[in-house]
Parts: structure tokens; C-alpha cells; sequence
């Protein structure tokens, strides 16, 4: 049994992961939490039976405390994450840690460093490794089957609704409040693409902008939020009433008023965050972005991830010298064709849960590394840093206009904190 304590009882802290205890209490029990929403963390403690002694208003008042278990999960936001896995490390824990480890590129190597100097384990939520769509596409890569990969493909679809809720409406709408929209969004893309190439990234170069969901290009008619009597209201595909007026449970919707009735949805979307209209939030991060990347195996990667899609899922295509595979995540279909005519379609076995299961096998092989004492996991923080390195190198790239060598970045990271 182990015994494991929670800093960030938000979506992903308190639903995608630590409800694996509820399912598997042989296995983890949640002893403390640290949340400053009281509704949040009353709800958690409630769920696992946690004493009020064991409740604390902030992962500062808990990590004031001698250790308290073995574990730590934190899912804070994003600019939580660096001093609490830091003072962590320090007294003893082994850690879960929601992406990104950072928004700052040398915090991100500094974890990295002292997870390894300390022994222990820091594991990183990249969650689609765990995906068994991914882990079949990696195994069709490892077996050769096209040769070898020359080229790659890779859009991150992001959904016009999803681009709303989080990247303009939502937490990770501003840059100076948590991450660019790089590497919150995509760091998982950069994890996967160097996981299967296999190779290191020596090269990146970048161009994006937020180009839409912007002041200027608010239509007429339109208010300060959709319940003010806009008069677009009724056609705007991004119109709050819409997306979260309703008696839907999904996750979403549960964000923006965890109560599901209509009186109490209205009232959020009238005073919240979530009720502002798209073209007059705060939100500063990109609504396009196109990423090329050179490995030192000569693959050459093309990403693009952009606002402007109808669905919310990741397309691409790897071409080799023997045939290319095709994939679509949302339909479920690697679709592999050989040069020689052959095509051959692959549909992987689907889990129940948040990111296909992920969210589950995340937390089972997390479990298992502290059982087994495993410091070099799918997601270690030295894997995961690199992958972060990739998304800081694009998005200096974006803002510089030049092609970034990730070595030569790095050096000049630490050259300048000396």
C-alpha cells in the first residue's frame, strides 16, 4: 500500500489521477490534500476520507510539515509546479507531476538534475505515451515495417470549442500567468515526436501568431460577455450559452460551474471567466503555430497546431523508405501502406477514461515504479526535459525569428545564470 498526498485538487489532480485510488485502494490511499478552493478540497477529503488535520489551504502549509507519505502528486498551475517539486525533492518524496514541469526552460533542467542527484523518482503526466493508440503506433515504427522514417507529418488539431474554453476563456489563456501555448498544449507533442524517431532534435525553427481572438476583429453587435444581449450571440460558434448552458457533464462543463443545474451555469457564464466574449478576454498566447524540427538521425519533422479545427485530435503521417503510415487518434486508425501495394489498417484496443485510458495506465505505471524503485520510467524528468527543451527552443524561435540550435540555446540558458 502506499500512501500518497495531493497538491491541486483540480480536474486533473483530483479526477484524472488520484481517483485510481477509488478504483484500486489496495494499491494507493490519498492521506492528505493541499487545495485552496474550500469547495474543492472538502469534496476531495470527503472522497478518500481524509481528516481535517490532513487538509491544507496551500502546497506551501503542507510542505511546512515533516514528510507525510511517500508520494506526492502535484497538479497545481503551471507556475506552481517548479518550488513545490523542488522542497519536495528535498524532503523525500517521490512525485507525479502535472505538465509542463516549468514554464521557465532552466527550472525545467534543474528538476531534471536533482530528481537524478536526489535518486528519486519525479514522473512527468506525459499521458499520451500511455495511450494504446501511440504505444501501437510506436511498435509499428520499431518493426521497420516502412524503413526508414525520412519525414513526418504531425498536426495537433485543437478544436475551435477546446481553443475557447482553455487558450482564450480559460487558465492557460496568458502567457505571463502560466506557459506559452507551445509548450502547455503541445509539450506533449514534442515528448511523443522525439520518442518516435528516436533521435535527438539538434535544430528548430518556428512561426505563429494569435491572429483571431483579438479585440479588433470582435464583430459588431457583440458585448463585453454573450449574456449581455449580444447581437451575434445566436450564430457565434464560440458563444458561452452554447457551450456551457446546458446539463452536460463533461469535463469542460464542469470547469467552468461544477454545479450541474442551469441556474447555476447561467450565473457563471454571467459573472466568470467563462462567460466573456472571445474577442475581449486577456488571453495573449497563439491561435496558430508551425514548428520544423531537425533530428540527428536526419529525420526532418513538419508540426502544426492550430485553433481553426472542427475536431479536438492529432493527425500525421511518417513516410519511409519502404511506405508511410497514415494516422487520425480520434477515428482509432494507423493506416499503414507499403511501397509494394499492400495497405494495411491497425485499430488498437480503446480503455475507458480520460485520454483513452492513459490517465489510468498513467497512474498504474507510476504506482509501479515506487514499488519497484524504478528512477528511469516512459516519463522521467530527463526524458521529459528534453521534450520541454524542443517547445522553449520553438517558441524562442517564434519570438526571435531565428532558427534555434538546441545545444548552443542550452549553453547560453546557463551561460547567463552564471
Amino acid at each position: 500500500m502506499i500512501k500518497a498526498a495531493l497538491l491541486g485538487a483540480g480536474q486533473r489532480g483530483m479526477h484524472a489521477y488520484a481517483s485510481y485510488a477509488l478504483k484500486r485502494p489496495d494499491e494507493i490511499q490519498f492521506i492528505a490534500v493541499a487545495e485552496p478552493d474550500a469547495q474543492r478540497r472538502s469534496l476531495f477529503a470527503s472522497q478518500h476520507g481524509i481528516p481535517p488535520e490532513m487538509q491544507f489551504t496551500s502546497w506551501e502549509e503542507m510542505l511546512q510539515q515533516p514528510q507525510l507519505c511517500e508520494v506526492l502528486l502535484i497538479c497545481t498551475q503551471d507556475r506552481q509546479h517548479y518550488e513545490p517539486a523542488m522542497k519536495a525533492l528535498e524532503q523525500g518524496y517521490h512525485i507525479l507531476l502535472e505538465k509542463p514541469m516549468s514554464p521557465e526552460p532552466l527550472e525545467t533542467i534543474r528538476l531534471a538534475e536533482e530528481a537524478e542527484r536526489k535518486q528519486q523518482i519525479l514522473s512527468v503526466c506525459h499521458v499520451s505515451r500511455y495511450d494504446t493508440y501511440y504505444s501501437a503506433l510506436k511498435e509499428v515504427l520499431d518493426k521497420g515495417v516502412i524503413g526508414r522514417v525520412m519525414s513526418v507529418q504531425w498536426t495537433e488539431n485543437v478544436g475551435f470549442w477546446h481553443q475557447a474554453h482553455s487558450f482564450v476563456r480559460g487558465n492557460w489563456r496568458n502567457s505571463d500567468e502560466t506557459s506559452s501555448m507551445i509548450l502547455q498544449k503541445s509539450c506533449h507533442d514534442m515528448d511523443m515526436l522525439q520518442w518516435f524517431i528516436g533521435g535527438k532534435c539538434l535544430e528548430v525553427s518556428s512561426y505563429g501568431k494569435l491572429s483571431y481572438f483579438r479585440p479588433e476583429n470582435a464583430p459588431p453587435g457583440s458585448t463585453e460577455r454573450c449574456t449581455d444581449g449580444c447581437a451575434v450571440e445566436h450564430e457565434c460558434p464560440y458563444s458561452a450559452i452554447k457551450h456551457y448552458h446546458n446539463e452536460k457533464k463533461n469535463s469542460f462543463i464542469m470547469v467552468a460551474s461544477p454545479i450541474p443545474t442551469l441556474e447555476a451555469r447561467m450565473k457563471a457564464i454571467q459573472e466568470g471567466p467563462y462567460g466573456r466574449c472571445v474577442f475581449r478576454c486577456d488571453n495573449n498566447v497563439v491561435d496558430h503555430q508551425v514548428v520544423n524540427m531537425y533530428f540527428d538521425n536526419e529525420v526532418t519533422v513538419s508540426f502544426t497546431m492550430s485553433a481553426f479545427t472542427s475536431e479536438n485530435t492529432r493527425t500525421f503521417k511518417f513516410m519511409g523508405t519502404m511506405g508511410e503510415i497514415r494516422g487520425h487518434h480520434e477515428n482509432n486508425e494507423i493506416e499503414v501502406n507499403y511501397f509494394s501495394g499492400r495497405k494495411e489498417i491497425i485499430r488498437p484496443q480503446r480503455f475507458e477514461g480520460g485520454h483513452g485510458g492513459a490517465d489510468y495506465l498513467t497512474m498504474r505505471d507510476f504506482i509501479r515504479q515506487v514499488q519497484n524503485k524504478e528512477l528511469s520510467g516512459k516519463t522521467s524528468a530527463s526524458v521529459s526535459a528534453r521534450g520541454h527543451i524542443m517547445a522553449f527552443a520553438a517558441e524562442h524561435s517564434r519570438l526571435t525569428g531565428r532558427n534555434v540550435n538546441l545545444d548552443r540555446y542550452i549553453e547560453d540558458l546557463q551561460n547567463t545564470q552564471l
